[in-house]
């Protein structure tokens, strides 16, 4: 047999020496501790790791927190901005009292995981530039030139009789009627008496057409295409309009109605009494078939005719400089929109102050919400208000809804029926690549949620400014309870902006802001419009989706909607002024 290994040495001196037997002991303590201290390491790395996703959670969770509802900040400070951030940021504490004892309740945010995840991609980006074509809009937009200002007929005395007009709805709904009002009286080759605004218990806002427009300009401007009056003459004035039958509402007139159904309709009661008054009037004549030069008389009565009154444009002009940083604010558009407050700075405007900003329309008012009947993550509380909401403003809904199977919420948000949520919006812009840096102008009426709905939008891109944060409140005071004119201030600080985002592509005002840059802009200011269908299928994923696959699919998606086509047959004009009716095509 094989001879035996002779045992450690250890184990020799402890067999000969009690000496040894205690050296040994002490030795295997030592490895003991040697032992524990890899446990440790792991262990103290494990923590660490713990406390990173901790950390995490708790920073994102903040966005669903009351208590820390950030305020809206402007990016250049000065001392009434900052007390005015103090103020708004104490009151805010006592709104969200008063809010929980109206029984109020925080309104949850949705996406969150996908809002950690555009965090982080907005921290890495800030040192990479942006995309090329962010600020731009495709080269093939500069061949279309604003030219419906040209005429080519006679003067209409409005010979037939007088059209009158009561516009319903707010700024954007009373816009449209008035370019219809004056393209018909040029059709019946009538006299059209400025039109009148009804009050709306919805809008609240006494305002007159001379309280938003220039009503000199606006005549004399068109006095080479129709007649237009201040008032009805004085021996039509005691005529009973409606005993006559010469009141016309929405009713007796489809919505939009060809120009031969008021030639057939309208024009015997115009020649029989003399005038006809148009109770409504908002979508009430088609896009097409028109003859062209009806098309661009509307044209120009939107682009050219109607003009903000000087109080509007001296404010507006206030907006675009702080907002520009003194930019000169010398082009078409500005000079339409601001008249002569457009040029007011450009002497003292110096270039390097010039700062880009992207305005958003957020159509995400309670109203929207409700009539919408999607879901927008609160929970049964949110679901609650909305239908006391209904049950309030929309009755007809709210039976609909009991007698009748209408759509579930998850198949109208996957069919793009919903508003986006401010959080939704917010992700758009970061997967397009508006670094967290950017100046954004917030347009709208008060948000469904208020400021924590507002939360996730402000906390990632901080430099976020409304009207009101803006101006001052002696500045705003002028234009408190006038939803129309706070609502043209909207309306130029979005006109104007370097890149102008909306979330609901239905909204008049969106449509109209859009028109209104196509017109406008020489193919230098883009108008960026989620196909809301598709962006809800991307959505959907949020769960499993992973950040740059969101960015591809978000950009190629947006990329496609800023592709220039000439406006397609029965769209509104307003919304697509591309077209040989409106602007002109030229050749490079």
């Amino acid at each position: 047999m094989p001879e035996a290994a002779p045992p450690p040495l250890p184990l020799l001196a402890a067999a000969s020496s009690p000496a040894a037997a205690q050296l040994q002991r002490a030795r295997r303590r030592q490895h003991q501790r040697r032992g524990w201290r890899r446990p440790r390491g792991l262990l103290a790395w494990g923590s660490l790791v713990a406390f990173f996703f901790v950390m995490n959670w708790w920073m994102f969770s903040r966005l669903q927190d009351p208590a820390t509802r950030p305020h809206f900040r402007l990016r250049r400070h000065s001392p009434r901005a900052d007390t005015a951030a103090s103020n708004s940021s104490s009151l805010s504490t006592l709104e969200e009292v008063a809010g929980a004892a109206k029984g109020k309740g925080p309104h949850r945010v949705m996406l969150t995981r996908l809002l950690a995840l555009a965090a982080h991609a907005l921290a890495e980006a800030e040192t990479r530039p942006e995309p090329i074509d962010l600020w731009e809009e495709p080269i093939n937009a500069t061949l279309w030139k604003p030219c419906s200002d040209q005429r080519e007929w006679e003067a209409s005395g409005g010979p037939n009789g007088h059209i009158m007009i009561s516009a319903n709805g707010g700024i954007n709904q009373q816009r449209v009627a008035i370019c219809n009002a004056v393209t018909i009286s040029r059709l019946l080759n009538a006299t059209l008496v400025l039109p009148k605004f009804l009050y709306s218990n919805v809008w609240l806002d006494k305002s007159q057409f001379g309280d938003i427009y220039q009503e000199d300009y606006f005549i004399n401007y068109l006095k080479s295409d129709i007649r237009i009056v201040k008032d009805l003459p004085v021996e039509l004035q005691s005529l009973d309009l409606e005993a006559i039958g010469s009141v016309v509402n929405d009713t007796d007139v489809m919505k939009e109605a060809k120009p031969s159904l008021y030639v057939k309709k309208i024009l015997p009661i115009l020649l029989r009494n003399r005038v006809v008054h148009f109770i409504g009037f908002g979508n009430r004549l088609s896009f097409d078939p028109i003859p062209s030069d009806l098309q661009k008389l509307r044209c120009r009565c939107n682009f050219h005719a109607l003009r903000f009154v000087q109080k509007i444009q001296e404010m507006g002009a206030l907006l675009v400089d702080r907002l520009h940083g003194l930019r000169p604010p010398l082009s078409p558009l500005k000079d339409n929109l601001l008249g002569q407050f457009a040029v007011k700075s450009a002497s003292s405007a110096n270039k390097s102050d010039a700062s880009k900003y992207l305005a958003v329309h957020l159509r995400f008012e309670i109203d929207m919400v409700a009539y919408s009947l999607c879901y927008f993550g609160g929970g049964k509380d949110e679901e609650d208000e909305l239908e006391a909401y209904r049950q309030i403003h929309f009755p007809v809904l709210t039976e609909l809804k009991r007698t009748a199977k209408l759509p579930s919420a998850a198949f109208l948000r996957s069919e793009g029926k919903c508003p986006l949520a401010p959080e939704e919006a917010v992700l758009m812009l970061a997967a397009i690549g508006f670094k967290r840096s950017t100046n954004i102008y917030i347009a709208g009426a008060e948000i469904y949620g208020g400021r924590h709905r507002m939360a996730a939008i402000s906390h990632l891109y901080p430099s976020l400014v409304t009207k009101e944060t803006l101006l001052s409140p002696s500045e705003l005071e002028p234009f408190k309870n006038f939803s129309s004119q706070l609502a043209a201030l909207d309306f130029i600080a979005c006109a104007a902006a370097d890149a102008f985002a909306m979330t609901d592509p239905g909204s008049q005002f969106s449509s109209l802001v859009q028109g209104y840059r196509m017109y406008y802009g020489g193919g230098n200011l883009p108008t960026i419009r989620p196909n809301k269908r598709r962006l809800a299928s991307i959505l959907v994923k949020n769960a499993t989706i992973e950040w740059q696959e969101f960015e591809i699919r978000v950009r190629k998606l947006i990329q496609q909607t800023k592709q220039v086509h000439e406006r397609p047959v029965a769209r509104s004009i307003f919304r697509h002024p591309r077209c040989l009716e409106c602007m002109c095509r030229t050749e490079r």
